[in-house]
């Protein structure tokens, strides 16, 4: 027995230089890796400890006591099966009423909603079901980046919209327009937005959903950060007349509930849809994990909704802080009106996103992402993520500042 295991591991050796990639798909050649974890891996591969990280999107905030407790009194009964592919009845009953009561949104649990492992597997799962080879899916540039590689992995072409900081990187009907051509299917809006922190209210919204229905577009919203709006109320793109039936909504609990680790998310829309997604995700995935199911549905009880609004003030008394940190010291800042990142201008410094980037980590001990990562529009910017603590922020602030003093 011994002998046969050792020859099964001489056998699956692979040389050096063998040309072993020839076997993988064109399509995932040709994807480049995260931009964003290559600077996350930078600062947790290094040896200096010393290095303040505002690089990846994660809050600091460790998941509530009772929802982690939840968790764990689930574990000790042994609730450890599966569950109902789409998910448990009670957790899509508590995330329709919760939708409904946030952001005027009507979702039958039964046939509108399915539990996802991380908003994600909805991105993932939307697209799949959505596109065929060609298709051009719109996307408003700078943002998240995983919607250019998805779509190209399902033979679609991501199309991206480039939007300004004098528009505080709304996408704008006249942009969208502009970019549809005869192959457009799908226009993802991704508001609040991950990197920017721009938002979309109602009004901006109008003239988009518009142009969606002239053109017989479908729309992803993604709206992880949906709870994470600072004086104004977030608004769904499904909430606008005549836009439910078109959208399929992908949310989650990751970011406003502080549960990255936990990967809990859910899609919702038309049952046609749902049930077209809800089939990928039957062989794909079967069912999120219960004990994270458990957690996600003790998050949403009044205790948890609790802890949420007082994790989301913290995240605007760090936001004012941060805007007015780097305007102090001379990165031009638009106000983010959403979500927990600035995205700063680098431009005065003459020098590419990258090259800030990568000096400011080796000689300041700062991380942030370039802003190129995030497609059109980001060159010339920095990503900088305040969910991290005030004395760690004024920290980074400092360092940030000496060494615009020392390059200039």
């Amino acid at each position: 027995m011994i002998r046969d295991k050792e020859m099964s591991q001489t056998a699956v050796e692979i040389p050096e230089n063998s040309g072993v990639e020839r076997f993988l798909s064109s399509k995932v050649r040709a994807i480049p890796p995260s931009g964003i974890r290559r600077f996350f891996d930078l600062v947790s591969n290094s040896k200096d400890k010393d290095i303040i990280s505002l690089g990846v999107g994660e809050p600091d905030f460790v998941t509530p006591w009772r929802v982690r407790d939840a968790a764990v009194y689930s574990l000790e009964k042994g609730r450890t099966q599966y569950t109902a592919n789409a998910g448990m009845p009670e957790l899509r009953d508590a995330i329709a009423g919760y939708l409904n009561s946030q952001f005027q949104l009507d979702y039958d649990p039964a046939k509108e909603i399915v539990v996802t492992v991380g908003g994600s597997e909805g991105i993932d799962l939307a697209l799949r079901a959505l596109l065929e080879p060609g298709d051009e899916v719109l996307v408003p540039e700078p943002t998240y980046l995983p919607y250019g590689p998805i779509t190209a992995l399902t033979g679609g072409v991501p199309v991206g919209i480039e939007t300004f900081a004098k528009d505080q990187f709304k996408l704008t009907a006249e942009n969208l327009r502009a970019a549809i051509t005869p192959r457009s299917k799908v226009l993802v809006l991704c508001y609040p937005s991950n990197p920017t922190g721009g938002i979309m209210t109602y009004e901006d919204m109008l003239p988009i959903a518009k142009l969606v229905r002239e053109h017989d577009l479908i729309v992803i919203t993604d709206e992880i950060y949906a709870e994470l709006t600072y004086g104004s109320k977030h608004v769904s793109f499904a909430s606008l007349p005549g836009m439910k039936d078109r959208t399929i909504l992908v949310s989650g609990f990751s970011k406003a509930f502080a549960m990255t680790g936990w990967r809990m998310g859910y899609v919702c829309g038309h049952p046609d849809l749902i049930s077209a997604m809800l089939k990928i995700h039957q062989y794909t995935i079967m069912c999120a994990p219960i004990m994270a199911q458990v957690a996600a549905l003790e998050s949403l009880s009044p205790t948890g909704l609790e802890e949420k609004d007082r994790m989301i003030e913290s995240y605007n008394q760090r936001r004012r802080l941060v805007v007015q940190g780097f305007r102090q010291i001379g990165l031009p800042c638009h106000e983010p009106q959403g979500a927990f990142y600035a995205f700063p201008s680098i431009q005065s410094t003459g020098m590419s996103s990258e090259e800030f980037a990568q000096r400011l980590v080796l000689e300041a001990k700062v991380a942030a992402v370039p802003g190129h990562v995030f497609g059109k529009g980001g060159e010339g910017f920095l990503r900088c993520c305040y969910a991290t603590s005030v004395s760690q922020l004024n920290e980074a602030l400092e360092r940030i500042g000496n060494f615009l003093n020392k390059i200039k």
